[in-house]
């Protein structure tokens, strides 16, 4: 499907997202590529970094509409849930990438797309990123984590404001809250990612033994990512299934 790039080059992979008619936003074949792409790097000793972006006008919109739009229809059904787990899978395994991971981020992120940037090392945001948790806009409950990626990375006001009052930040103010690393101008984005994953990968042995402690050091001190998922993947199936019924010909967006 090429829906999900990869390049190597000077020790730092490239993990491209490659759907940008729909803005990015996950489907199952997508993420399984995303998957296989991430076994790759990690079956690769000589990738010492990655650097994960996205073509077009968006970095990811979350999950496709006809995923979320088959679990509300039936969320018991073996097919759709595995499917929404699988949205789950994807960020999870970049969470779990050896190397260290640098998201560069433009455009639009709403959604699961914030909890796959979320699960990088660290973030290179444009400053006009739009940045967004819109899972309660679209009247159902934030799964994957949500709160914990969120709240691990900007702390617990910044997780109340975006996830549970809909707050939109835009790059600037990601930076300002710790969200990311960084604001820089649009054409920039890419190029500083870049030139810090350049600095990791000189040694990439020595970059994976790093960052394991790293994660293990400053992972969650409470909830670990895991149980997190589990907390919210009921309400979430609920919230999806109430939303199917109470509007079933209302078309979500990615």
């Amino acid at each position: 499907m090429n829906e999900v790039l990869m390049e190597v080059a000077d020790g730092v992979a490239t993990i491209t997202l490659n759907a940008p008619e729909r803005r990015n936003a996950f489907t199952a074949g997508m993420v399984e590529e995303l998957i296989s792409v991430c076994d790759a790097v990690d079956g690769n000793p000589d990738i010492g970094a990655v650097v994960l972006m996205a073509k077009g006008d968006a970095f990811c919109a979350g999950a496709h509409r006809a995923v979320l739009e088959a679990v509300g229809h039936d969320p018991t059904s073996p097919e759709h849930y595995r499917a929404l787990n699988l949205m789950y899978a994807g960020f999870v395994r970049v969470g779990a990438l050896l190397p260290p991971t640098v998201a560069a981020v433009r455009g639009h992120v709403v959604g699961a797309g914030m909890n796959l940037m979320l699960a990088t090392d660290l973030r290179i945001v444009s400053q006009t990123a739009r940045i967004v948790s819109g899972f309660l806009r679209i009247g159902i409950h934030p799964g994957g984590g949500h709160f914990q990626l969120l709240g691990r990375v900007a702390g617990r006001e910044a997780a109340a404001a975006m996830s549970l009052f809909g707050a939109e930040i835009d790059g600037r103010r990601a930076e300002e809250l710790g969200l990311a690393w960084t604001a820089v101008p649009d054409a920039d984005v890419e190029a500083v990612a870049m030139h810090l994953a350049r600095q990791a990968a000189t040694d990439p042995e020595l970059a994976r033994g790093t960052v394991k402690s790293f994660r293990l050091e400053l992972g969650p001190p409470v909830l670990s990512w895991q149980t997190a998922l589990e907390v919210e993947h009921a309400v979430q199936l609920w919230s999806l299934r109430r939303r199917s019924l109470s509007s079933p010909t209302r078309t979500p967006p990615a």
